[in-house]
């Protein structure tokens, strides 16, 4: 059997590295993917950190992919070889539009992912490639714009002139709120430990930031905005209360990460007596994937791209990302083994 080159999980290192796999086999109702290009997330960065990823065969991670179909299963009546795709990396969702299932999981693990030459997948995962998108662009996208948009629009009900807070910008999926938010019309205001990244913010289309850093961020932060109908959180911590504070009457808050640790000094009155919403939210629906490319593409929204690294230098980019030293996503051209 003809073999391919992925970038393989070593389980003793937690490190990655190029070796020769298998090719896997199609399934009726399943395409090969050549991949163009691929973006690393936090979400595969904290698999390597926490060493949270055993197998007694190849681990293959790599949610985000882009790619040109070069095989199709028998019943495959929705693509044709040569056609420009993207992979949705929620899989088996399953029924409920609320919630994920109990077979729910995240391309890369234990499904093989998207650090190879070749993906096989089946073809209710795999979408057109949005026209204005390169592939760097488009491999940018999956994973951090369909967080972005289940927390904004589903969890945070988003309305045109509503204000919006974005925590800790530079990050992929707080872009994609950011890039969001403000082609939909609202009042957009950002915290980062970073000024330059406020600034940069700012010329994306923020009215305002601040540094939280400072002691006082939060009283500040109600000085230049007077308060948020919608916060996006991808922290938690000890200062999540400051948010309740922050929020308007009716306010929701949708929370997808947990950078800062633990929640903690949370005051049951703030949120009863404004009537707030405190959301979680991970990933999304195959509707909200589609809806997300639709938004994408008839408001012509381009990824922000920080680096391209080519896949033999992944583990540079992996260190990048865990120094924070990134402002957009981290994109790895597949075709530079």
């Amino acid at each position: 059997m003809i073999k391919m080159k992925a970038l393989v999980l070593n389980q003793i290192t937690s490190k990655l590295e190029t070796i020769k796999v298998e090719n896997s086999t199609l399934g009726n109702t399943q395409v090969a993917i050549k991949i163009v290009a691929a973006s690393i997330n936090h979400h595969e960065l904290w698999s390597l950190n926490e060493k949270n990823l055993f197998s007694d065969s190849h681990v293959i991670m790599g949610s985000d992919g882009s790619g040109v179909i070069e095989e199709i299963g028998r019943d495959i009546t929705k693509f044709k070889i040569g056609d420009e795709v993207i992979i949705n990396p929620s899989i088996h969702w399953g029924n409920n539009d609320k919630v994920h299932g109990e077979d729910y999981e995240i391309l890369g693990f234990p499904t093989n992912g998207t650090f190879a030459e070749r993906v096989v997948i089946d073809q209710e995962y795999v979408y057109n490639k949005p026209k204005h998108l390169s592939f760097y662009e488009a491999a940018a996208l999956p994973l951090a714009g369909l967080t972005a948009y289940r927390g904004l629009y589903t969890r945070g009900e988003l309305k045109k002139h509503n204000k919006v807070l974005i925590t800790g910008i530079g990050g992929g999926a707080a872009l994609y709120v950011l890039l969001f938010a403000v082609a939909s019309g609202a009042e957009v205001y950002v915290t980062s430990s970073s000024d330059a990244k406020i600034e940069k913010a700012i010329e994306l289309g923020a009215k305002g930031g601040i540094n939280y850093k400072l002691s006082d961020w939060s009283m500040r932060l109600k000085e230049q905005a007077r308060g948020f109908d919608v916060i996006i959180d991808s922290a938690g911590g000890p200062e999540f209360f400051k948010l309740t504070e922050l929020c308007n009457p009716g306010g929701r808050i949708a929370l997808f990460g947990r950078t800062a640790g633990k929640i903690t000094n949370l005051n049951p009155s703030i949120i009863f007596w404004k009537q707030l919403s405190i959301h979680g939210t991970t990933m999304g629906n195959d509707a909200e994937f589609q809806s997300m490319l639709d938004l994408i593409t008839s408001k012509r929204v381009k990824p922000i791209i920080d680096s391209v690294f080519a896949a033999r230098d992944i583990n540079q980019a992996f260190e990048k990302m865990n120094e924070g030293r990134q402002f957009g996503k981290i994109v790895i051209d597949m075709l530079d083994f």
